[in-house]
């Protein structure tokens, strides 16, 4: 499965430009599912029948990550930039990106050098494409990049940018491969601009109209030096959302999952997120409302170009889930 992670955090996919991310995850599953077909916002819709008597279930990953959009070029080339979702000025500074059609820039402070220097602020930085005098600079005014870092493989551990979420969408192509027969209808769904408003799950989960959904995205640890206390931790397992800033998860959904778990001896942890949010919301929130879940992936440095989560709690939750979609639905 970790080549697979690896193709998918590596791909390039800014919010709004999910398109080599969608073929990927379109060829992989491609010949495993009854149907598949894009919709008009972008969202990789794909069915998996089932044998009848049961449930129509959404499961959800969102397909694109954190980026910058290019503001402004002044005269030398230099450039200002703007952020697509959250991305924290100071976790940037002398980092790579890559732009869709492969031109790299560095992100620039001036002050970096300076002992007294304060945090950064968005407005301070600048990127730097190498444009050398009297040339065009590569890209301009409205261009996109993703952050530019390799998968590296540690073991029990992985980093890479964009973990957030393509280990999730890693979790449910794997699931999807994986899962034999079940008893529901199950849309897979590979949602787009989820860091700047969870949009794709919106428009999807209105099409889809879901009796059930999941979500499978990252959420933050509690288990690095003075991090803010937190009850979740990497290598303890998947961690099973009971609510966030923008959602009170379906108490239903939430037990189902733990059931799950203690039946299969999969470690599990407990999830109250303070501050963010993921697709779980937008979808529990459409049409009539929807009893809905989030399983969450445990990830140190989230929206940084550094992201970490551990390879066993990947393994959980694809077997947790995988263990759900096989069975009837128990909320």
């Amino acid at each position: 499965m970790k080549e697979l992670i690896k193709k998918l955090v590596e791909a390039y996919g800014p919010s709004g430009h999910e398109t080599q991310v969608r073929d990927l995850i379109a060829d992989l599953i491609r010949g495993h599912v009854d149907e598949m077909r894009t919709d008009n916002l972008g969202n990789l819709i794909a069915l998996r029948k089932g044998e009848g008597g049961g449930k129509r279930i959404m499961v959800a990953a969102h397909m694109d990550e954190i980026g910058l959009i290019v503001t402004y070029v002044d005269k030398k080339g230099f450039l200002r930039f703007g952020t697509v979702g959250g991305v924290f000025p100071i976790a940037t500074i002398g980092g790579r990106v890559r732009f869709a059609n492969g031109a790299i820039g560095v992100i620039g402070w001036e002050k970096w050098l300076q002992p007294s220097a304060e945090r950064p602020t968005l407005e301070e930085l600048f990127l730097d494409v190498g444009a050398v005098p009297g040339s065009q600079p590569p890209v301009g005014v409205g261009d996109v990049a993703s952050f530019d870092r390799p998968f590296v493989d540690m073991g029990q551990r992985l980093v890479a940018k964009a973990m957030d979420d393509r280990i999730g969408c890693a979790v449910v192509v794997q699931t999807l491969l994986d899962l034999k027969t079940t008893p529901n209808d199950v849309y897979f769904v590979f949602t787009v601009q989820e860091e700047v408003g969870l949009r794709g799950a919106w428009v999807s989960a209105f099409g889809v109209e879901p009796e059930v959904g999941i979500a499978v995205d990252v959420t933050k640890t509690g288990d690095t030096p003075e991090a803010h206390p937190m009850s979740v931790e990497l290598g303890s397992g998947p961690a099973i959302k009971v609510m966030d800033s923008a959602v009170l998860v379906h108490p239903g959904v939430k037990n189902w999952m733990i059931r799950t778990a203690q039946e299969l001896g999969i470690k599990y942890q407990l999830e109250v997120l303070e501050a963010g949010g993921t697709d779980t919301a937008a979808i529990q929130r459409t049409r009539g409302g929807i009893p809905a879940g989030c399983l969450s992936i445990p990830c140190r440095y989230v929206h940084t170009p550094s992201e970490m989560v551990d390879y066993g709690d990947v393994q959980g939750a694809v077997n947790l889930l995988g263990k759900m979609l096989a069975g009837p639905v128990e909320i």
